[in-house]
């Protein structure tokens, strides 16, 4: 098995996009350390990235950035100059996969909304088990040593750096940074399937004694009667105990997936299969452009060229799923897109402190509670909401689709766990009370206030 942790040189780093380092979700050390495994981690946090790559040294650092671009070469001609992908090329891969992946986490996440949302569910956070499941996925992603694995790329490196585990450790990682599907698996499937402005919509819902309750109203099922003398239902304690629960519950999972999905990630290395370079290269990559391209235009004309038939409610009704789920995934390549290229203008701003990520977790959720309140803020006294039908599905579907694909709790938690313990407390706990704290004042402005009116598409 390969040494578990890896020290980031950075070779080949800055093929296309450039700044891919900036990235967090591939960018951060693997989440596991374990000293029985010759772990050579050791304080490499992911404040420290930058600074590494004056660990290798130039001469290594140009003989990798050429190395690591041959998955296509011949291993008898490794001699010869590598082939390059076209810088335009590479980054077309690299948004292909991001639009076809965000569009499937989406899909997948509000398929797990649906199923884990029941009278007598156990955890009314629906979204909960969605970002316990991408953490745990990125996890994997993370730790894996094997699927990206090239026996091409490794003959190409220098004498010293196959005899240096962690160097050699550090241009295999620097390798699986560049190839496109490894991107649209992490920042694609991962940071859509998860979504850091729903998980905060939940904990603004538990601080307002106003969680979405499958079984019933909340003081229905308390263990006050509102009846009983001196007691109110619910009452200060009810949110305390709430907001704590969700906040323990999501975070705590959501690490303890990516914790998991490590482990497993290094259970299976004896038999996790490498992935091969050249079909990747040849066909999946190509297929991929056509395929994600015409998935979301086929999705846009649905939505479009759809009857609006608002008629019997049977699964093959237009109206059951066009608003749920079609307008979620027209906004989901949007917002996924946006995510990759702030994390990459920003994520190393600041030490310690993931601008790119804190600005578009903050920015998704803000954009979630506008929409919130528009979608429950009562026209005069109709029961219909702002837009009628088609306007409350709209609205949803930038929640569920842009909000959900341009926030990430598996990025998030990724960084948490790899930063140093003061700078993650930091990071954290400002990512949380600024993103609530805007959500108090969006939704609470409008439910203290006007009160909140079930929207028209949820009737």
């Amino acid at each position: 098995m390969r040494s578990v942790g890896s020290h980031d040189g950075r070779p080949g780093a800055s093929q296309a996009p450039q700044d891919e380092d900036n990235l967090n979700e591939v960018a951060a050390p693997p989440p596991v350390y374990d000293p029985s495994e010759k772990s050579i981690r050791l304080n490499d946090y992911l404040e420290s990235q930058p600074e590494r790559r004056s660990q290798i040294s130039p001469r290594d650092t140009r003989d990798a950035a050429d190395d690591t671009q041959s998955p296509d070469e011949d291993p008898q001609e490794k001699h010869s100059k590598p082939r390059r992908i076209p810088k335009f090329l590479q980054t077309t891969y690299v948004v292909s996969y991001l639009i076809l992946f965000s569009m499937i986490g989406t899909l997948l996440r509000l398929v797990i909304e649906c199923l884990t949302f029941y009278p007598g569910a156990p955890v009314n956070t629906s979204v909960l088990w969605a970002n316990v499941g991408g953490s745990m996925v990125m996890g994997f992603l993370s730790e894996d040593q094997e699927l990206f694995h090239s026996e091409s790329v490794v003959s190409t490196f220098p004498e010293h750096v196959k005899n240096d585990p962690s160097q050699r450790t550090a241009h295999l990682k620097a390798h699986k940074k560049t190839v496109p599907l490894f991107v649209g698996l992490t920042t694609g499937f991962c940071g859509s399937l998860t979504s850091f402005s729903t998980f905060i919509r939940d904990v603004y819902l538990a601080l307002s004694n106003n969680p979405a309750v499958p079984s019933g109203p909340y003081h229905d099922v308390s263990l006050f009667v509102s009846g009983s003398p001196g007691l109110e239902s619910p009452n200060g304690g009810f949110s305390f105990m709430a907001i704590l629960a969700v906040l323990f519950t999501e975070i705590g999972l959501s690490l303890a997936g990516l914790f998991l999905g490590a482990h497993i990630a290094i259970a299976l290395s004896q038999w996790t299969p490498s992935l091969p370079q050249t079909w990747l290269r040849k066909y999946l990559d190509p297929l991929t452009v056509i395929l994600a391209w015409l998935s979301w235009i086929l999705v846009i004309l649905l939505v479009i060229l759809l009857p609006k038939n608002h008629g019997a409610t049977t699964l093959w009704n237009p109206s059951v799923w066009r608003g749920p789920f079609l307008f979620s995934l027209v906004f989901a390549p949007v917002g996924c897109l946006a995510r990759f290229y702030v994390s990459l203008k920003l994520n190393s701003r600041i030490v310690g402190f993931p601008l790119g990520t804190f600005a578009v977790n903050i920015g998704g959720t803000m954009v979630l509670g506008m929409a919130y309140s528009i979608q429950h803020a009562a026209v005069s006294t109709s029961r219909l909401t702002i837009g009628g039908i088609t306007g409350c599905q709209v609205l949803q579907g930038i929640m569920d689709g842009f909000c959900g694909c341009l926030t990430t709790v598996s990025t998030w938690v990724l960084e948490l766990s790899d930063l140093r313990r003061r700078h993650a407390y930091v990071y954290g706990g400002v990512s949380v009370a600024v993103a609530l704290g805007f959500l108090v004042v969006e939704i609470g402005s409008l439910q203290w206030t006007r009160g909140l009116s079930t929207p028209a598409c949820l009737q």
